[in-house]
């Protein structure tokens, strides 16, 4: 069984004691938002182990995939960050000799970002140890326990965009 973070324990305490209708419901949701949280720790822990952080890992696989790098700009969007959070992480994996910036070839005026080769070793050892770890977070479920779960997964998150949809709280 697992643990309830001890917001949620809280959370959980006060619902039972003013009787909360829906306490299963809400037992649920905070037994969802705990395992997130556990395995949020758990990925941290891992790239840590090679002084990254998630946005920092981010940026390497997105530069691992891209052989002629990115913009600044591109790496953004695809990371899903504001610009300014590129440039910080940027300046963080400059420093650390894993990226470089460089003029693009096509524009004098806008830059690109490599990996530097000590970068892309980097980005290729911690990318398939974090593809093992991934993989191995839902290990113990069988093929038909996972297709049931992201089933159970996409229902609660249609009901989620549905409430938003209708304004709701």
């Amino acid at each position: 069984m697992q643990e309830f973070e001890q917001k949620y324990q809280a959370l959980l305490a006060e619902a039972g004691r003013r009787q909360w209708p829906g306490q299963d419901r809400i037992r649920l949701c905070f037994q969802t938002l705990s395992l997130a949280a556990a395995i949020d720790r758990d990925c941290a822990r891992v790239l840590a182990g090679y002084g990254l952080s998630e946005g920092r890992f981010v940026l390497l696989f997105l530069l691992d995939a891209a052989s002629g790098g990115l913009a600044p700009r591109e790496l953004a969007d695809q990371a899903g960050v504001t610009r300014a959070t590129v440039t910080g992480l940027l300046d963080g994996l400059e420093r650390d000799a894993l990226v470089e910036r460089r003029t693009d070839a096509a524009d004098r005026r806008a830059l690109r970002v490599q990996l530097t080769a000590r970068g892309r070793e980097l980005a290729q050892a911690v990318v398939a140890e974090h593809g093992r770890w991934i993989a191995g977070v839902f290990g113990g479920l069988s093929a038909a326990e996972r297709i049931q779960l992201e089933g159970l997964l996409d229902k609660v998150a249609a009901g989620l965009a549905a409430r938003r949809s209708a304004g709701a709280p």
